[in-house]
């Protein structure tokens, strides 16, 4: 006799089977089955986790009724991603006694944790796991562990029913399809600090915005100059601690000896010249927001503080006995790969995953060139502002010339946005009618535009299908020119389907490896 009663099982597998008979869309059809789970089950939450086939993350893709995060979860990390590394079930009887339960994805309340369970199975298909199926439990059933067993099995086999369709999902996944289908979920507090319209950078700001909310520690990663600490502003700026202080610290502007000092404070005659008592940023931060920049570079001393202080909420004060208790909201930034610092010994593992709970990364500049004028036009008017006035006039910031706007789009930005806006500030106190000419800009810059990059012409005798195969060629190699070889980001901006464009350039003899750079980040 099972633990729980058959009849609900039974209703269950009848309205799936009727789903998956249907003809509707993809999505409509998970969809119904996830409603089905927790209408005839009585379960809550039921969603989708579907491996991201470029970004190799696995994201939230299907949740009715619930507001859809762009949370991405790396495979082996937390509940949902050991299930999909591992490609075994994971039954968690009560959120919060496990501790891998992590509850990035709906905000459940310290009620909600404390009464509820969590089910979590792979969803396999072609002999590879493909992402999770997932729902919490409110009670399991009257037979406790045996009928969440029972509730298990069902989801396993519901999972094994789904494959096909998760697999036909995920193929239409690419960058473009993902970033439409999430675009009603746009952040709008989050678009005031940050300046982007690129998919890579709505990603990230989605993710900024799902983060805010929480005390969770964030983790910003990017090169320099790609807007970390904007960031990093904006999530506080979003969050409850909004109305405390938001402090910042580059740790890799102080020598080791000074920094601890910086962090944590000292009391008088604590050392030699400290004549009076310092407050550290821990304590200066006390009930907001404590911004750590390129903390990759803290010794390794001051990152067994750091950790002793996220750990305890407590910190000692130089020169002092007694411990302080803090409470402090940390994000953190780094443009150094952590990982390998862990493996050379020179960063404490346990830091690294009390800091690495929620990483964000923050796209260069050169992967999000249909945002060079947005920034220009922003640093623009910013400069506006603060000059008053300038040879352009005081009235109205000057624009780019078609020629600027041509070479700030071909030049690859190893300074990021950084670097964009002192091109722009020189740029504002050089131009002289109101119009930014290729002569107010760097000279490297200028050299970048390229006069004349056109289609090859064709003769006269050139039948209409041999013209356009080259108009054809040409689009493309000019499209992945400007991506360095991303086919994905090729295809958003010629505004066809990956499958497409990897067909043309099959077609064209056209290798994306050929297009990339030595730095390029993919």
């Amino acid at each position: 006799m099972p633990a729980c009663p058959a009849a609900p099982f039974l209703n269950a597998l009848h309205d799936i089977t009727v789903s998956l008979a249907d003809k509707s869309s993809l999505r409509t059809t998970l969809t119904d089955i996830l409603k089905t789970l927790e209408t005839r089950l009585g379960l809550l939450r039921a969603h989708i986790v579907i491996q991201d086939p470029e970004s190799r993350n696995l994201r939230l893709s299907l949740c009715p009724g619930q507001p859809c995060s762009h949370v991405a979860y790396m495979p082996g990390r937390g509940v949902t991603g050991q299930v999909f590394a591992r490609g075994q079930s994971i039954i968690v009887p009560l959120m919060k006694e496990h501790p891998d339960f992590r509850n990035l994805l709906f905000s459940r309340s310290e009620k909600e944790l404390a009464s509820l369970g969590f089910i979590c199975v792979p969803i396999p298909a072609g002999g590879r796991t493909l992402g999770t199926l997932s729902a919490d439990t409110p009670s399991g059933c009257d037979g406790g562990r045996a009928g969440l067993e029972n509730l298990r099995e069902f989801l396993e086999s519901v999972a094994l029913m789904i494959g096909s369709h998760v697999a036909w999902l995920q193929e239409e996944m690419d960058s473009a399809s993902w970033e439409d289908s999430h675009e009603a979920s746009l952040p709008s507090g989050m678009d005031s600090f940050v300046v982007g319209q690129a998919p890579a950078m709505r990603a990230a700001l989605r993710q900024a915005f799902q983060a805010a909310p929480s005390r969770a520690t964030v983790l910003v990663l990017g090169e320099s100059g790609s807007g970390k600490e904007l960031m990093a502003e904006a999530i506080h700026k979003t969050s409850p601690r909004r109305s405390r202080p938001f402090v910042t610290l580059n740790c890799a502007a102080l020598p080791s000896e000074l920094l601890e000092g910086e962090l944590f404070g000292w009391r008088r005659g604590a050392f030699t010249n400290a004549v009076r008592d310092h407050r550290g940023m821990f304590e200066q931060a006390d009930g907001g927001t404590l911004f750590l920049d390129e903390i990759g570079d803290l010794s390794l001393p001051a990152q067994a503080k750091v950790l002793r202080a996220i750990q305890e909420r407590r910190i000692q004060v130089l020169g002092s006995e007694r411990s302080v208790s803090v409470d402090v909201r940390l994000i953190c930034a780094t443009n150094r790969p952590l990982e390998k610092l862990v493996r050379d010994g020179l960063f404490r593992e346990d830091l690294y995953y009390r800091i690495n709970v929620f990483p964000i990364s923050m796209p260069p500049l050169r992967r999000r060139k249909e945002d060079i004028p947005l920034l220009a036009g922003h640093f623009l008017r910013r400069f506006q502002s603060e000059y008053g006035s300038s040879p352009c006039g005081p009235e109205q910031p000057p624009t780019l010339s078609p020629p600027v706007q041509e070479a700030l789009q071909a030049w690859s930005w190893p300074g990021n946005v950084r670097e964009l806006q002192n091109v722009m500030e020189r740029a504002f106190l050089l131009c002289e009618d109101g119009i930014i000419r290729i002569r107010d800009l760097p000279a490297d810059i200028r050299s970048a535009a390229r006069p004349g990059d056109s289609p090859p012409e064709a003769s006269p005798e050139t039948s209409l299908t041999e013209r356009v195969s080259r108009l054809e060629k040409h689009l493309i190699d000019a499209a992945l020119k400007g991506t360095n070889g991303n086919i994905h980001e090729a295809a958003r901006k010629l505004r066809v389907t990956y499958r497409m464009l990897y067909y043309k350039m099959k077609k064209y003899g056209m290798d994306y490896r050929r297009y990339a750079k030595p730095d390029a980040v993919e």
